[in-house]
């Protein structure tokens, strides 16, 4: 028996969906449950096949684990290695560099010292900063939010210079970026899976949580929605993610990649939709099925350094 687990946290409805999907499918060979851990041994045998991931951001204990699993042979949605180094600000770089448009961005350093650190730890910096190139560069207004974080937490959008300080004096510790902003007529928010599969789905970031998706209206009549489907293929395929979630604020016709390092993205019904959760439980239960029933060795590679090698080789060969 290929045993697939889950492994969450707070949320309700998509675990039980995809547990229930799965085993409804009745593969002989396959077998869904929620997982239940105890303590960890050492290269022990995780004894799944396949593990969902939905918390281990947030719990130490949880990624320990996963990592173990990989380790003995689990394949992990999404791989835990790449998740624990991944950031935001590199995505930026990255997608930068693969052709996706996004707005100029600066990382900025702490505005307190991180703890255990001194003014002793900071001898590198620059200081004072040239804030008027860095404001020159991105412009007003703009976003100001961690280089690593979701949810919208510490997420300030800034006017002018004197809103920008304000809000920058009260980030403390928290690594920060800077980023234009853009002025959107239209937003999408798109489901990858498998690094295959992609749900465009229409969102508005300014309203309420469980007001943003435009319920059961998915949006593939979007003259955008070619360009979309490729930037989020791109992004996912390059990063290695098999479930993600990838923003994108269009303005001027232009989609502009906001946010693609959502790896245990929302998927309860009650924020997504009817439709738009069914979408995903069937594309989730089919991958991790597949995953399953696969000979696929875990990843402990990162795809991102393949796809940047190749985007230079193309760009060197351009020049000579």
């Amino acid at each position: 028996m290929r045993k697939i687990g889950i492994i969450y946290g707070m949320e309700n409805t998509f675990p039980s969906a995809l547990v229930d999907r799965i085993n409804s499918k009745g593969v002989s060979e396959v077998r869904a449950e929620h997982i239940r851990i105890g303590g960890v041994k050492m290269a022990e045998p995780s004894g799944y096949r396949v593990i969902i991931d939905r918390i281990s951001h947030d719990v130490e204990f949880y990624r320990a684990y996963l990592k173990n699993a990989v380790l003995t042979g689990t394949i992990v949605i999404n791989n835990p290695f790449w998740w624990s180094a991944d950031d935001k600000f590199f995505n930026y770089a990255l997608a930068n560099q693969l052709g996706v448009a996004i707005p100029h961005t600066v990382v900025l350093p702490h505005k307190s010292h991180p703890t255990g650190t001194t003014v002793q730890s900071m001898r590198n910096l620059v200081f004072p900063l040239n804030w008027d190139e860095i404001f020159d560069y991105i412009g007003f207004p703009a976003f100001l939010k961690p280089f690593s974080g979701g949810g919208w937490k510490n997420v300030s959008k800034v006017n002018s210079r004197e809103e920008f300080f304000d809000a920058y004096d009260q980030s403390g510790s928290l690594c920060m970026t800077l980023q234009s902003a853009v002025e959107f007529d239209e937003y999408f928010r798109c489901y990858v899976v498998g690094q295959e599969n992609v749900r465009v789905m229409k969102y508005d970031p300014r309203l309420p949580h469980h007001l943003r998706y435009v319920k059961d209206e998915h949006s593939g009549a979007s003259p955008l929605r070619e360009r979309v489907v490729k930037d989020c293929l791109t992004l996912c395929r390059a990063l290695g993610y098999d479930f993600n979630t990838v923003e994108f604020a269009v303005q001027n016709g232009i989609p502009y990649a906001i946010d693609f390092l959502n790896p245990a993205p929302d998927a309860d019904v009650h924020s997504v939709g009817e439709a738009n959760f069914d979408w995903v439980v069937e594309n989730v239960a089919q991958l991790a099925i597949a995953k399953a029933l696969s000979d696929e060795e875990p990843q402990t590679h990162f795809h991102w350094s393949r796809f940047l090698a190749g985007h230079q080789g193309r760009r060197a060969a351009a020049l000579t």
